[in-house]
């Protein structure tokens, strides 16, 4: 028995079942609105790198440099790297998409922690393959969760560390420790968005893994530390193999002219990313054990924003909402299969104290 054609173009098989992404929110109640729902900068972005952005505007005719070869050589001289062995993107979800794209298919299989970053899960399925979910211990990456979740069909593992949106992390030894666990064909993927932020002297980003073998790639953002979310660009370091195939398939003109001269004058511009470094590293502890007193308990972060685990009594839910009400902008966590809890971003310090004053209230 024939099965009619469907009456309009179909997806292939497992797009529909996706997820999609859900941003945090942008909006609340009053006047005075503090948005820390995206983990975004309170200091905002360099002034050097908004001056390059505006001065970009005088050429909007002109097609960018399609392998953004003035900022592949800023970040080369900034963490001493091989400029032929990085590749630009819109944003480093771009480039995790891509290396899926390269390197997932049907049939194969692809390993994240329990809370990892939900771009993953999305990124796998999207490609054909199979999302493994290693459970996590505390709210921070098993190792040993992920070695035995990798089988004959694992193609990837992405860890993300430190984790979003936990703000855990785990130390260089366990990254190399899950490397060396894992076949030569299977990559190992680090997603180091936050790690301008570690302080911590067990941690790496993952270059020195990069540098020495021949299946790890290291992504990077400039919309964290930097302040350039708007203008969605990351960066990737990787062997020679894995960046040939990703520069044939990515968009020949995926980072724009302003983004690229915005991205020179961030990288360059290092006295600004030390003032949001210390920035965070006054204003992480100082909101974490001030919500700490309320009840709340508090994953302990390395990144620029905290998950706080409401009690049963005073559900996170109600938490959100009664922040809104306040012009709090927190992140709800139920995609994450955490609905007790919310993400909340380190802002300026007129944000920390509103938000620290209003829960206050609500714990009362």
């Amino acid at each position: 028995m024939t099965t009619a054609a469907p009456g309009r173009p179909q997806p292939r098989p497992g797009i529909l079942e996706i997820e999609a992404y859900v941003p945090g929110k942008s909006s609340a109640k009053g006047t005075k609105i503090h948005k820390l729902s995206s983990n975004e900068s309170p200091l905002g972005a360099s002034p050097k790198a908004i001056a390059a952005y505006r001065a970009t505007a005088d050429h909007l005719e002109r097609y960018p440099d399609g392998s953004a070869t003035a900022l592949r050589a800023a970040i080369a001289a900034r963490y001493g790297l091989a400029a032929d062995r990085i590749v630009c993107g819109a944003g480093s979800d771009e480039l995790l998409q891509l290396l899926a794209h390269a390197y997932l298919g049907e049939g194969d299989e692809a390993v994240y922690s329990q809370y990892g970053f939900l771009v993953y899960p999305i990124a796998i399925a999207s490609n054909g393959a199979k999302a493994v979910v290693a459970p996590e211990r505390n709210q921070t990456t098993d190792v040993d969760a992920m070695i035995r979740a990798v089988t004959p069909r694992t193609r990837m593992v992405f860890l993300a560390n430190p984790n979003n949106p936990t703000g855990t992390y785990i130390p260089f030894s366990e990254v190399k420790r899950l490397h060396a666990a894992l076949p030569s064909h299977v990559l190992l993927v680090l997603d180091a968005a936050y790690a301008e932020f570690v302080r911590n002297n067990d941690y790496e980003s993952g270059v020195a893994l990069v540098s020495e073998h021949e299946n790890v790639v290291m992504t990077r953002t400039f919309s964290k530390i930097f302040g350039l979310a708007a203008l969605r660009l990351g960066w990737l370091y990787g062997p020679a193999h894995v960046v040939d195939v990703l520069n044939r398939i990515r968009g020949p003109f995926n980072v724009t002219s302003g983004a690229i001269a915005a991205g020179v004058a961030a990288m360059e511009d290092q006295a600004f990313v030390e003032s949001a470094i210390d920035h965070n590293a006054k204003w992480l502890p100082w909101l974490a054990a001030a919500l700490a007193k309320l009840g709340i308990t508090v994953t302990p972060s390395v990144g620029n924003f905290l998950l706080l685990n409401f009690p049963p009594h005073r559900n996170a839910h109600a938490a959100d909402a009664y922040l809104l009400e306040h012009g709090i902008v927190a992140r709800r966590m139920d995609a994450y299969g955490l609905p007790g809890a919310l993400r909340l971003t380190v802002g300026d310090e007129e944000a920390n104290h509103a938000v620290v004053a209003a829960l206050k209230d609500f714990m009362s």
